[in-house]
């Protein structure tokens, strides 16, 4: 069995903290507004997910006593992505929580990284459940986590979009505007 690396411990920590306060934050806006969550089944699946992109890297780093290879690159691109993810949240404002509750009486948001793509917050995860575990090595946990990441999401936001579908003024706000990826579908 391998040692992780301090940094990679104290890099695991400093992201579950952020974590921990957007589940505080997302109790308080959830708490003051009514509305329909999307995909409400699979929640507990992505909680799971969530929970398991911090405890299967280091276990498989420790296990298979893998070395983190391009560490400072993908520490940026998770800097990047926690960007975002803080970007994404404060654009959405009282909007936002964890559990993708639609609000009623939403006013569609087109401010922040919503000028250019509709789920930036989705964005962030992708990049976060990959550039978490490659930081350290364990790219056996960045490619299955990723994948599942991927399979739950898609499942999540075709669901968030029928209920923005019906939200005043969505549609129109959003129309030609791509789902991820400026300029792609």
């Amino acid at each position: 069995m391998g040692r992780l690396p301090p940094w990679y411990l104290v890099l695991l920590a400093a992201e579950g903290l952020q974590r921990l306060r957007e589940l505080r934050i997302s109790a308080a806006r959830e708490a003051a507004v009514t509305g329909r969550q999307a995909a409400r089944a699979r929640y507990p699946l992505m909680v799971a997910l969530h929970v398991a992109l911090f405890a299967l890297p280091p276990l498989e780093i420790a296990a298979c006593r893998r070395q983190p290879r391009g560490a400072p690159g993908w520490a940026a691109v998770l800097a990047a992505a926690t960007g975002l993810r803080w970007w994404s949240i404060s654009s959405l404002g009282p909007w936002w929580n964890v559990r993708a509750v639609v609000p009623d009486g939403l006013d569609p948001v087109t401010a922040g990284p919503y000028r250019h793509i509709r789920h930036p917050n989705y964005v962030a995860v992708a990049l976060e459940f990959l550039a978490l575990p490659m930081a350290g090595g364990a790219w056996l946990s960045a490619l299955g986590l990723s994948a599942l990441n991927a399979v739950l999401l898609w499942d999540r936001v075709r669901a968030e979009e029928r209920l923005l579908a019906a939200v005043p003024g969505y549609e129109a706000a959003f129309k030609g505007r791509a789902r991820f990826i400026p300029g792609l579908f």
